[in-house]
């Protein structure tokens, strides 16, 4: 009896053991860096950039499926380090102390550079001036009241524009006066071109891909070139003056990958990073990380 009930544990035992080999495998066959289903955590300043890529990338690779969440910075970070996302696209790196919290759970974030982007002031074309000066609008954010700035409109409290605009400013609030925000960039665009004196603080990526609804309110505002803090020009947020470095607001993103093994998340920040992928960032107004290559075809005859 002994001897019957040994061999049924061990018949039981080496069936589970094949069950659960079995159930590793479709899980690894499941996903590739080439095929399977993967939830981004985007910075809702550059969702039109992300959307772009994801939809050549799927339409190269018929078998993967990306899906965009775009959330504010904050709730990006927050999802990665509670591991309710695995790869974000962000307008910074991780921190210091952001690593370590991923280094206690044994993983180790891959961040890839993609793109050059930039935090864009505008104005309603309702106003003659062009120009801002950053002092103007740092010294506004410190509490020091300017007059030819009745106000500046953020996206969101918890933005990577406000984020930005805090640390050089080098304050913790934002003044209880003369600062406004909403939930998207769309809202600070129509509030903006309605309403004269106002300073919309936005990611430049929404102006160079505007959604089809603000092609005709982009129109009335003025995106405006800014002086920096050292410096007696003015300058745009532009390829150009992007890649002289010139801008005083530029930024970076990245894409973070904390799946922790080789899945659909290094193959789509390969892709973004790859000759593709810089070309698509070329095309949408943002400066590549890696300028794209250029093939020079001489003919001696046409």
């Amino acid at each position: 009896m002994w001897r019957y009930s040994k061999a049924v544990a061990l018949v039981v035992f080496v069936f589970l053991f094949a069950m659960c080999n079995q159930k590793s495998k479709n899980e690894t066959q499941k996903e590739t860096i080439l095929k399977g289903s993967l939830d981004v955590a985007v910075d809702e300043t550059v969702k039109q950039i992300a959307d772009d890529q994801v939809a050549v990338f799927e339409g190269t690779y018929y078998d993967a499926k990306i899906t965009v969440k775009s959330k504010s910075e904050a709730e990006v970070i927050n999802d990665l380090l509670n591991q309710k996302a695995k790869v974000a696209i962000t307008t910074r790196d991780l921190t210091k102390e952001e690593r370590s919290r991923f280094e206690k759970s044994k993983i180790n974030p891959r961040v890839t550079p993609i793109a050059h982007d930039a935090i864009a002031f505008i104005s309603s074309k309702s106003n003659n001036d062009t120009l801002i000066a950053l002092k103007s609008v740092i010294d506004f954010l410190q509490g020091k009241q300017d007059a030819a700035i009745k106000g500046l409109v953020f996206d969101n409290p918890n933005s990577s524009t406000v984020r930005y605009m805090k640390e050089l400013a080098k304050v913790n609030e934002l003044p209880k006066s003369g600062v406004f925000s909403f939930k998207t960039n769309n809202e600070v665009i129509k509030f903006v071109s309605e309403n004269e004196g106002m300073i919309g603080v936005i990611g430049v990526n929404w102006l160079y891909q505007p959604t089809p609804d603000m092609t005709e309110t982009i129109k009335k505002i003025h995106v405006l070139s800014v002086k920096g803090l050292n410096d007696n020009q003015y300058y745009s947020p532009t390829q150009d003056d992007l890649a002289l470095g010139k801008y005083p607001l530029a930024r970076d993103l990245f894409i973070i990958n904390c799946q922790g093994y080789s899945g659909l998340g290094m193959g789509f920040a390969s892709f973004v990073a790859g000759d593709i992928g810089q070309r698509i960032i070329l095309k949408s107004g943002l400066l590549p990380f890696k300028t794209p290559g250029r093939k020079i075809k001489i003919r001696n005859k046409l």
